[in-house]
């Protein structure tokens, strides 16, 4: 009876909870509806610990719908010797029951912090790679813009009035193979070699005109001293001239 006594409150509580079960199983879930959801946690949860945890609370329920039927029937008649010793026994399977399924749920709780722990710092990797993700994406916007506006950029080799191809591959056939970029090296460097020729042939006309300059000075200033000497020359002869016209 003292056994009894001491089970009586955790056999309230069992006895209401098994009420409500009923109650809510009876009334608002269907049995192949309430059927279908224990097939689906069975089936979502695949976590040794937490399907651990299934298999002892339903273990724990089971024996509380054992010790509650035993404490009916100890309620409705006489309780022998080898009830009591039966309700002990259920009551001492659901206590263990009850604190292994304490044990698994705290360590449940701390595998729970755990797991947020880890998913908070995946998240923070997660994150900084994102933005590394975002900067490279800047930076690849950024790089397309700059060969962009190179490619469209108005170089001023493309403003150098070059002897057309194929006058230049006419003259230089050695270059025939060679593709658009050293073509147009080799184009400028064409260019610049005519050019330099025709510099120095300016520079040599350039030469002979101011040689030419002086020489025609020269001959210029050497007219006019000869202008000179001959107004002297007139001037001197005029007596002469005078005395020949004196003469008979």
């Amino acid at each position: 009876q003292s056994t009894i006594d001491a089970a009586s409150p955790l056999v309230n509580i069992i006895h209401t909870r098994v009420n409500r079960e009923q109650d809510t199983s009876s009334s608002s879930c269907p049995g192949y509806l309430c059927h279908s959801v224990v097939m689906a946690v069975d089936t979502i949860v695949s976590e040794p610990s937490l399907v651990a945890t299934l298999q002892i609370s339903d273990q724990a329920r089971d024996q509380a719908h054992t010790l509650l039927r035993l404490a009916d029937e100890a309620s409705d008649s006489h309780i022998s010797a080898e009830s009591q010793a039966e309700i002990a026994k259920q009551q001492k399977h659901l206590f263990t029951s009850i604190s292994h399924l304490r044990g698994l749920h705290r360590n449940a709780c701390i595998s729970a912090r755990e797991t947020k722990a880890q998913t908070a710092e995946a998240r923070q990797e997660v994150d900084r790679l994102h933005l590394q993700l975002q900067n490279l994406y800047y930076e690849q916007r950024h790089l397309q813009g700059e060969i962009s506006a190179c490619e469209s950029y108005d170089h001023k080799y493309q403003q150098l009035p070059l002897i057309p191809v194929d006058e230049f591959l006419a003259q230089h056939p050695e270059h025939a193979t060679d593709d658009e970029d050293e073509l147009m090296v080799a184009r400028i460097d064409h260019e610049r070699t005519e050019r330099e020729a025709l510099e120095q042939q300016r520079q040599e006309l350039l030469k002979r005109k101011q040689k030419l300059i002086a020489e025609n000075k020269r001959r210029k200033d050497d007219l006019a001293n000869l202008d000179q000497d001959l107004e002297k020359f007139i001037d001197a002869a005029k007596p002469i001239l005078e005395l020949f016209e004196k003469a008979p």
